[in-house]
């Protein structure tokens, strides 16, 4: 049985499902990262060897995300939401009990398809579900994992590597996975649209083209062993597809990605110049670890253990987002906040093993209490002014941008790190290795990408999203 897409229901507890799988998704991305020099001795292989399992999953995520909103909306939102989850979960197991590097990359290519899937149709749901008047509380709750996640994921993944197995970092997925199946069963409405929409095949080849492109090229121009002038190639050529892309979705009658909700300009600002304020806030989770333990010389645990200031901050200030933004309205907070972020980004790099641990941790604090407040803003303003026949393709659109700014934002903080060393004349054998100086360096360039990203929001208008905060001011 089946419900229209004009139902509404309570908030109750769909936002925390939808909320635990997110969670998962996001954890198993960052989490990976600590323990690749374990997984690389189980399998009688280098740690760079197994960064083609990490490509994988990022690329089968690039592809499938396009299809998630015509997926929904013609089997239903509670049936591929489920499918997605037992699809992760087999995954997981397979990622857990894989014994080389083959069957590894082949787990997490599944595992990436299952989460294409999962979290673009758990927040289609969420949004299609829940009244305006609550769409931010909603929003709030649901995007609070991609905000901790990356943060607590580095010492999670520490703590199991040392003490226990990476395969553990997998496994523990299953029974959280069997909790969420039946709470799915129970709490997720099984929403679709009235309209049975042709698949866009053409759709689907360009922009997974695009996507792959333009984060695989942004890997490779990271990478410290390979030609920089070559990725940035490949993101051109990524560039062209989308722009192709582009063009397919604006004479297509049934486009895969409906380019016009750009036209919205709320929704506009939260994908173009979000994009770009994601891939400043984003360099950091990845610079910082590298910080401590390389700059500051400390161990990863201890490393992890400096990092749960910024978790706190999220964590914080997620009580505190939706009365900030009825007080003072989405532009005034977007301007204000980013600014602050990007200065904390900044100051994240001027710290030395020499500061005060007070300082350090205030620091770690104020950028996490930001980038929950900033990135709460974005996913909450973004469906603000969308028309409920445009839900799933505004959907599909911003977890498309959100994920390639989750890649894109890694890969500009490797290659900044990269690029500041070859500016202080670090080549070779030498250029594997950073300095303190690097790291500033690194952190000025995601902080003043940041700060570029302002523009964007100083040309929103005053009352923009005024029927979620009431603010107008």
């Amino acid at each position: 049985m089946t419900d229209s897409t004009d139902r509404t229901v309570s908030l109750g507890p769909l936002p925390y499902v939808v909320a635990a799988t997110f969670f998962m998704e996001y954890l198993d991305t960052t989490i990976i990262a600590t323990a690749l020099p374990q997984m690389a001795h189980s399998f009688s292989t280098s740690p760079n060897a197994l960064s083609l399992g990490m490509s994988a999953y990022m690329i089968a995520l690039a592809i499938f995300i396009p299809a998630s909103g015509w997926v929904a909306d013609r089997f239903g939102s509670r049936s591929v939401f489920f499918s997605a989850i037992v699809t992760f979960t087999l995954a997981s197991l397979l990622c857990g009990i894989s014994q080389n590097v083959e069957q590894f990359t082949a787990a997490r290519v599944l595992q990436g398809i299952g989460g294409a899937l999962m979290v673009p149709v758990g927040r289609l749901t969420v949004v299609r579900s829940v009244d305006k008047k609550q769409l931010m509380q909603a929003i709030s709750t649901i995007t609070w994992p991609g905000i901790v996640a990356p943060v607590v994921g580095p010492p999670i993944g520490g703590f199991i590597t040392t003490y226990a197995s990476w395969r553990w970092i997998f496994l523990l997925n299953l029974p959280v996975c069997l909790v969420v199946l039946l709470a799915v069963l129970k709490w997720v409405p099984n929403l679709r649209s009235g309209e049975r929409r042709p698949f866009d095949v053409t759709g689907l080849i360009l922009s997974g083209l695009s996507l792959t492109a333009i984060l695989y090229g942004a890997d490779m121009a990271s990478q410290p062993d390979t030609n920089p002038w070559v990725g940035l190639a490949v993101i051109a050529v990524g560039l062209v597809i989308g722009v192709i892309a582009y063009r397919h979705a604006l004479v297509a009658r049934h486009p895969l990605i409906d380019v016009t909700t750009l036209r919205i300009p709320t929704f506009s600002v939260t994908v173009v110049t979000g994009t770009f304020t994601r891939i400043g806030i984003g360099a950091v989770p990845y610079l910082m670890p590298l910080l401590f333990q390389i700059g500051f010389g400390l161990s990863a645990f201890k490393s992890g253990l400096l990092l749960l200031a910024s978790a706190l901050g999220n964590l914080g200030m997620k009580a505190l987002t939706t009365g900030i933004l009825k007080r003072h309205g989405f532009r005034n907070v977007a301007i204000i906040n980013c600014a602050v972020c990007g200065a904390f980004t900044i100051a994240c790099g001027l710290l030395t093993p020499a500061s005060p641990l007070v300082l350090t941790l205030l620091v770690i604090f104020v950028y996490g209490v930001t980038r929950s407040m900033q990135f709460t803003s974005l996913a909450t303003l973004a469906y603000a002014d969308v028309p409920t026949q445009q839900m799933s393709a505004a959907n599909t659109m911003w977890n498309a941008a959100m994920q390639m700014s989750i890649g894109l934002g890694i890969a500009f903080g490797a290659l900044a790190l990269r690029t500041a060393s070859a500016y202080h004349g670090k080549d070779g054998a030498r250029a594997h290795t950073f300095t303190l100086d690097d790291f500033r360096l690194a952190f000025l360039a995601a902080g003043v990408v940041t700060l570029v990203s302002i523009y964007g929001y100083v040309k929103l208008s005053r009352d923009a999203g005024h029927k979620l905060s009431g603010a107008s001011r």
